[in-house]
């Protein structure tokens, strides 16, 4: 894929995805107004998660605590109950416990709203900060997740190993405009069509500027 077909692409991803759900990391932060505390618990328990999973436990989760210092006053067996069976509830259960004793003593209780910052508390990698300042701060940002990854070398428009090659790949060369968004559109559309394995190719309308680096074998 080209550098000046990008922007055509993207705009036929964004028609493609109004047919499927929304992605869960958007139905909290419009149920919860862009509370960033939500957005960020919620990030968390969807590393490796599926979205159903995810939504339901951070339902049952914000339940019960909706603010670090009432989360943090749980006992951490009652957040892994609320959360199970996210993958690694325990885990996340207890950097649930040691985000909110942080955000507490640092921060005042607030999010911090900066990449850097944001990767010094538990669990908390570039992707899940990544999300969080574009979807809870609307601040630049390019979260890239496997989908990302995958789907854009698969185009071609990058040329890299790893989702942190990737992130920096895209940002020299992903228009600013497209940055925040990026992440909200390749991640239905790999789940939904650009598969990791056998991909819907037949149905997929990008034929034009996909250049299937790496695809064998399509559906």
């Amino acid at each position: 894929m080209r550098q000046d077909q990008i922007t055509a692409a993207l705009r036929i991803v964004k028609r493609e995805t109004r047919q499927w759900a929304e992605p869960v990391l958007g139905v909290v932060s419009r149920e919860s107004s862009r509370n960033p505390f939500h957005i960020l618990i919620a990030c968390l328990l969807s590393l490796r998660t599926k979205d159903k999973t995810t939504g339901e436990a951070s339902g049952r989760l914000f339940a019960l605590a909706y603010q670090p210092a009432s989360m943090l006053a749980l006992p951490l067996r009652q957040i892994e109950q609320a959360i199970y069976p996210v993958c690694f509830y325990r885990t996340k259960a207890a950097s649930i416990h040691a985000i909110c004793r942080r955000l507490l003593d640092h921060y005042g209780g607030a999010v911090p709203d900066s990449i850097e910052e944001l990767v010094t508390l538990s669990g908390v990698g570039r992707k899940t900060a990544n999300l969080v300042v574009t979807v809870a701060f609307g601040k630049p940002g390019i979260c890239v997740d496997i989908h990302v990854h995958r789907i854009s070398n698969r185009w071609g428009y990058v040329k890299t190993k790893t989702p942190e090659e990737t992130e920096e790949a895209l940002r020299r060369k992903l228009p600013k405009p497209h940055w925040i968004t990026f992440n909200d559109l390749l991640v239905p559309y790999g789940q939904h069509l650009c598969q990791p394995v056998s991909p819907f190719c037949s149905q997929c309308k990008l034929t034009a500027y996909c250049d299937r680096v790496g695809v064998t074998r399509s559906r």
